[in-house]
């Protein structure tokens, strides 16, 4: 837990900044901690730390500009780079089939949706500028994206902030392992559908990858 340790020492002493540079860069593309990072914030400020509204204003302002950032390294530079190097951040050449394969069924939607999963949230800015997604339709989805993001899980770390001071320790300790049950089986079932996914993307574009065209997304 030494890592864990670290961010929280580092929120509690940065705040509202670290808040945003953890989320911007992990929405750059930088596989970082950035929704751990807003709910830890979050229950600082359900402790009376930092103001709740600041936090959800900054993770969800750190996720557009991060956001945005990614999807125009995508859409200059990243298809050569990411084909040849994306394999060192887990960007492996399925995984690129499968953004071409997602972005041209549901274009924006996935921008939207992807700030919600794990898999997606790192990368889904970079896909989108890789795979030419229209800037004006990105920057709507990813805007909505960001801001419905960082409430949820802001106003849940709050009221989480507030559980752990008032109840027993018995009832925050119940409620932790139920997190930790809730999240392994979240992964598994991500990962279960992500194969599932990449399958279908090598069916429907099957053969090496070819760099993406403009085009507009669903």
């Amino acid at each position: 837990m030494p890592f864990v340790q670290h961010l929280h020492d580092f929120i509690a002493t940065y705040g509202y900044l670290a808040v945003f540079v953890v989320v911007c860069l992990e929405s750059a593309g930088v596989p970082m901690p950035g929704e751990t990072a807003l709910v830890t914030a979050a229950i600082f400020a359900g402790q009376g730390t930092l103001d709740i509204k600041w936090v959800i204003a900054s993770a969800a302002l750190a996720a557009i500009i991060g956001d945005n950032a990614g999807y125009w390294v995508g859409r200059e530079f990243g298809f050569p780079i990411v084909l040849k190097y994306g394999r060192y951040i887990r960007l492996d050449e399925a995984r690129l089939k499968l953004g071409q394969y997602l972005f041209q069924r549901h274009g924006g939607k996935i921008v939207f949706f992807g700030r919600f999963v794990a898999v997606l949230r790192a990368f889904a800015a970079l896909l989108a500028g890789i795979n030419r997604l229209e800037w004006p339709r990105f920057f709507a989805f990813n805007a909505a994206g960001g801001i419905v993001w960082a409430s949820i899980f802001g106003f849940g770390g709050f009221f989480l902030g507030h559980a752990f001071e008032h109840y027993a320790k018995p009832v925050g300790i119940a409620a932790l392992i139920c997190a930790v049950i809730g999240a392994v089986a979240a992964s598994r079932f991500i990962s279960h559908h992500e194969q599932r996914l990449i399958a279908e993307a090598e069916a429907a574009l099957p053969g090496p990858l070819v760099a993406p065209r403009d085009h507009s997304g669903a």
